[in-house]
């Protein structure tokens, strides 16, 4: 089974990052920095209606890659880091959000993200285009339950907040320890269940009059502060 990275970036850093096997690039630019990260993967010079073809209305920057599927990672393995900071999506269906939160991830060194395997989208070449790469780089464990998935978290040690409006205000919240940030879809925002399960809840204060942000920019706030508590870098 194979599947498609498109875009310049992604490709260069999945072929960086060696976590699943690049079988092929296909390029249609001849671009310098695919060819010194390829290593001994095969570089094809191709046209450009060929790589449009296989992107298929990606935006795709004249490079794809053949790839082995994404390495999810297991749950275990993310809240077993040092220190763990971790993020849950519950229900994030919108690829571009999914890659922007693990773009954010990569940049504030959390120790991954968590997924549901159902009614929310996974890492695919969309997701991986729109982190620039960045999800070859963070770990990704898409589970069955989600809240069977926190129960395990705290069982790990670390404290669980969901992010909700009227939670206590992200910089008055104790995030210098092991901490997962559960966030939910845009709309709906946690589930019930899920935040049952949560140890309490955090919220970003808004000034303006729309009442939340984006997902993708909450988790960067979240992250960016709980690695300003636990001190530089």
């Amino acid at each position: 089974m194979q599947e498609i990275i498109y875009g310049l970036r992604p490709v260069v850093e999945a072929l960086k990052s060696r976590r699943r096997r690049v079988l092929e690039v296909l390029d249609a630019t001849g671009d310098r920095s695919v060819r010194e990260a390829a290593g001994g993967v095969p570089v094809k010079k191709v046209p450009r209606s060929r790589v449009d073809e296989l992107a298929r209305g990606g935006v795709h920057q004249g490079v794809v890659a053949r790839a082995e599927p994404y390495p999810y990672s297991g749950l275990e393995e993310i809240v077993a880091a040092p220190e763990p900071l971790v993020l849950v999506l519950d229900g994030v269906t919108d690829p571009r959000n999914l890659g922007a939160v693990l773009r954010a991830a990569d940049g504030a060194g959390a120790s991954g993200v968590v997924i549901p395997k159902d009614r929310a989208v996974g890492v695919t070449a969309a997701a991986v285009k729109a982190s620039a790469g960045a999800s070859e780089h963070v770990r990704v464990a898409r589970v069955t339950n989600l809240r069977r998935a926190v129960d395990r978290i705290k069982e790990a040690g670390v404290w669980v907040y969901a992010a909700e409006v009227g939670g206590t205000p992200h910089t008055g919240l104790d995030l210098s320890g092991p901490v997962a940030l559960v966030l939910g879809s845009e709309g709906r925002g946690v589930r019930r269940l899920v935040r049952e399960g949560c140890d309490g809840a955090v919220s970003v204060p808004m000034l303006g009059a729309v009442e939340s942000l984006n997902v993708a920019v909450a988790a960067a706030v979240l992250l960016y502060e709980a690695r300003r508590q636990r001190g530089w870098p």
